[in-house]
């Protein structure tokens, strides 16, 4: 049965990692049990194949088998949205085509970097994208590592065609979904793009945030989430405030502190691919104490804090 993504492209909804073994091959066993993790904790969807998931150091068949991985352990309790990151426009659609052969029910398209294309060659490129998939597209606007934003002109262009659902916002501007939900089609999703402006972006009037954090405490997350849907912001910012220690470890060393947090857990290794190198052990060290300001019984017995 079909679901629109206005019914699940909301909430916290994890950026998975990709766990990797000693041989620098992908460990599809602890990506699975990541996958389930999320599931039965009743994420609404998962992102795999994006940033936290190291998506530029993977080639396209490796995305491909870690997106049938996620769609055969969700079996559509949860969403996958798989992301088809390229600043060459013919590999996105590369990576788009297989992402659907693979079962995704989404994309994932982000504003390509190093490039620096104009507000046209953007509209360009992810109309070329969308045009090769009959798959939803969710947006990406990070202008911290593409230098250049996605112009709410250019957006309001774009969601002229249905196929563009949502945005992940990695602006930083929390007022965003004040300025533009009057202007954005009925069911267009905007979601915070990282943890940082997650709890602002949604008190703002935006509808979840894309989570590192969620991958350790998906509880948590959807709590708060629910606390500010229901006018109850001071209990909110109040959970909101116990992550604030563990989002600033992790966003100072994305993805790397999020793996070695997952690793302290036993849910993963902590290896990373280069350019991306594991953490050092300062900075080890403070992400175990992060953990304590959570105050949750289960994390902090297997943290051993």
């Amino acid at each position: 049965m079909f679901i629109p993504p206005s019914a699940w492209f909301t909430g916290f909804i994890p950026d998975l990692p990709t766990p990797f073994e000693a041989a620098d091959t992908i460990d599809l066993e602890a990506f699975a049990a990541l996958c389930e993790r999320q599931v039965a904790a009743g994420v609404p969807a998962l992102v795999v194949c994006e940033t936290a998931g190291e998506a530029p150091t993977l080639s396209p068949a490796e995305q491909e088998l870690v997106i049938r991985t996620a769609v055969d352990v969700a079996r559509g309790r949860s969403r996958v949205i798989a992301g088809a990151m390229s600043n060459a426009t013919g590999r996105a659609v590369e990576l788009a085509r297989r992402a659907e052969a693979a079962g995704a029910d989404a994309i994932m398209s982000v504003v390509p970097a190093y490039n620096k294309p104009t507000q046209e060659g953007m509209l360009a490129h992810f109309r070329t994208i969308a045009g090769s998939t009959g798959l939803p597209v969710i947006l990406h606007d990070i202008p911290s590592r593409t230098l250049r934003p996605l112009a709410d002109e250019t957006l309001l262009r774009l969601v002229e065609s249905r196929q563009f659902v949502g945005l992940r916002d990695g602006g930083g501007d929390t007022t965003r979904p004040m300025r533009l939900s009057r202007l954005l089609p009925a069911g267009f999703r905007l979601l915070s793009g990282d943890d940082a402006t997650g709890f602002g972006y949604i008190a703002g009037g935006g509808d979840g945030a894309i989570s590192e954090v969620c991958n350790i405490a998906p509880d948590l997350c959807r709590t708060i989430f629910s606390q500010v849907r229901q006018g109850r912001l001071q209990t909110a910012r109040y959970l909101h405030k116990r992550l604030v220690p563990l989002m600033t470890c992790l966003s100072r060393e994305s993805p790397a502190a999020l793996k070695h947090a997952l690793s302290v857990l036993g849910l993963m290794s902590a290896a990373t691919r280069l350019p991306i190198v594991p953490l050092d052990a300062a900075a080890q060290r403070e992400v175990v104490r992060a953990f304590a300001a959570i105050a949750d019984e289960d994390l902090i017995d297997n943290v051993g804090a």
